[in-house]
């Protein structure tokens, strides 16, 4: 397999463009914000501090390092914690922190396998074959899990969608 070693502002540039979605894939697993944001900084400083050889798409090794890193924080019995209002890992474009707290519990309610699909695509922009690279399985499953999740997210979200006027559907 063919990689490089990453500068430092190669894991800097990464870090920028994928962090926060990189927290919220991480919240998927242990469910507490703050346990979530060690994991991706954990998995940046070692980025940094060692002279690892990341394949040729170093983004889709990094979301394999959280998942692995997440995964053994929560078999460790890391602290879960119910979803707290105050601290949502999402904000929504209109500041309506209901409808941001929706989308975090929608997310929360699909199945792990769904759900780091559904991050990795929408937030981090990760193409469905860097997906499948970064978790080991076949492009076809890959299709159908995110195809399943946007289908339960559209109906347990429905009401916050926008009619052709720009209203909230539930009048907010």
């Amino acid at each position: 397999m063919g990689g490089k070693t990453l500068s430092a502002e190669d894991v800097r540039r990464l870090y920028d463009q994928h962090g926060p979605a990189l927290v919220a894939y991480a919240c998927g697993f242990v469910t507490d914000a703050a346990a979530a944001e060690d994991v991706v900084h954990g998995v940046f400083l070692r980025l940094l501090s060692a002279e690892i050889t990341t394949p040729d798409v170093p983004v889709a090794y990094v979301y394999r390092s959280v998942r692995n890193a997440a995964l053994n924080a929560r078999r460790s019995g890391l602290k879960l914690a119910e979803l707290d209002p105050q601290s949502s890992v999402f904000r929504h474009r209109d500041r309506n922190q209901e409808a941001a707290l929706a989308l975090e519990k929608a997310l929360a309610e699909l199945p792990e396998e769904q759900r780091e699909a559904v991050v990795m695509r929408v937030w981090s922009g990760l193409t469905l074959e860097e997906i499948a690279a970064a978790v080991g399985v076949p492009l076809n499953t890959i299709a159908s899990r995110y195809r399943y999740a946007l289908e339960k997210l559209r109906e347990k979200l429905r009401r916050y969608e926008r009619n052709e006027n720009g209203a909230m559907e539930n009048g907010k």
